[in-house]
């Protein structure tokens, strides 16, 4: 009788906790209720950005074929023009920011540790406003960025800024380069799904001083130039939200979200903090990697989701990391894809350059602006380090009906 007692007592016990674990859960998926980006007042024409660069650098003294060299890389990069937070006046204030025999880690610190908090929250501000809803009632923030690095860091600054409640869940990630904005939009639907009512706001801010710097006199490093060549600066935030609410206007269905790394892809995108900044190393073979892999990757990420049958990624649209033409073009190859399903990226990167994990959000808010012409279904695609493939399954959920 006792132990028959004791298995009744469990069997409550079980469904009891069953019961409270589900009434915990939101009951439907996340969705994207708002889209905010923000960039610094400082933009340079990508025509312009050779000779603004030997100035603000102080290396005009050396021989013509290396500025020659950067206006080649900055002719094909696709990008018109890019926004930086840092200025010609606030390079001459700190000489040590592009001297290659001083230390700057600490003054590229300083700065950061106030401007990424602040375009941060000019970007949050705006998709705050459109959610509609009081900053007080976002419950979690999930913030990206690899600019800086403090304690505490962006999250708690930028919770600060904000407004936001003290008991505000906080999340910071740290260093994952490109693909932040999607890693920490994957993390936004898990707490959303799996919190019911609770509004996540998510931030990704990058900005480029931390590995700016003065170009290499021997002519050796064909890196620094790549990078001053494709990337800017920007900040990228969006509410998500489950089972939304009256006034709410979800925009895009968060279906599902997956992680992968290609194979044998580690040494391709490293990058480590100096004594003279964040030194990145990107390789000639990111681009063959994407082309031949992508498909995989993206195939086993929408297997197990309920995304209907297709049978072309043609009837899908496309929400992809703009890391540079070569890799927006190796991956509409690797998938066989209309260029115009990449129109979104190739429009972000050409009026802002590759802004690192903000990037995802400005073709995301872009895309939202042709939904007349997408289809239902869609895939985000972040790309990184790692080599590091985000894949998120998207509906678009405020399409216009006929």
């Amino acid at each position: 009788m006792a132990s028959l007692l004791r298995n009744q007592i469990a069997r409550q016990a079980a469904a009891i906790n069953g019961s409270t674990r589900r009434g915990l859960r939101a009951e439907g998926l996340a969705s994207v209720l708002a889209i905010g980006t923000a960039n610094p007042p400082n933009c340079v024409r990508q025509e312009d950005y050779a000779d603004y660069y030997f100035r603000v650098t102080k290396s005009e003294h050396l021989c013509d074929d290396l500025k020659d060299k950067l206006k080649r890389i900055c002719n094909k990069s696709a990008i018109s023009k890019r926004y930086f937070h840092h200025t010609e006046e606030l390079l001459g204030r700190h000489p040590e920011l592009t001297s290659r025999k001083c230390p700057s880690l600490d003054t590229r610190q300083d700065i950061l540790g106030t401007s990424v908090p602040e375009l941060a929250a000019a970007a949050a501000a705006k998709a705050i406003a459109e959610w509609g809803r009081p900053a007080t009632e976002i419950t979690d923030l999930v913030v990206s960025s690899f600019s800086g690095a403090h304690m505490p860091g962006v999250d708690f600054h930028l919770a600060n800024l904000l407004g936001l409640r003290p008991s505000v869940r906080r999340t910071m990630l740290y260093m994952n380069g490109c693909f932040g904005g999607s890693a920490a939009l994957r993390v936004a639907k898990d707490i959303a799904e799996n919190n019911r009512g609770a509004r996540v706001l998510v931030a990704s801010a990058d900005l480029t001083l931390v590995f700016f710097r003065a170009p290499d006199e021997t002519h050796a490093d064909t890196e620094t130039l790549v990078m001053q060549a494709l990337f800017g600066d920007g900040a990228g935030a969006v509410v998500v939200g489950a089972d939304p609410v009256s006034g709410e206007r979800p925009e895009f269905e968060m279906v599902s979200a997956s992680q992968t790394t290609m194979p044998e892809s580690g040494h391709v995108a490293q990058g480590r903090i100096r004594e003279d900044g964040f030194v990145f190393h990107p390789s000639k073979e990111m681009p063959s990697l994407v082309r031949e892999n992508i498909e995989r990757c993206v195939a086993d990420a929408l297997a197990p989701t309920p995304m209907g049958a297709f049978t072309s990624w043609n009837e899908l649209f496309w929400v992809v990391h703009p890391g540079g033409p070569a890799i927006l073009d190796s991956l509409e190859a690797g998938l066989g894809l209309d260029p115009r399903k990449l129109e979104a990226s190739r429009r972000v990167l050409r009026e802002y350059g590759n802004m690192s994990g903000p990037s995802v959000i400005f073709v995301l808010d872009e895309l939202r602006r042709q939904q007349e012409e997408m289809n239902e279904m869609g895939v985000m695609v972040g790309l990184g380090p790692g080599l590091t493939v985000e894949t998120m399954a998207l509906r678009a959920t405020s399409r216009p009906t006929n």
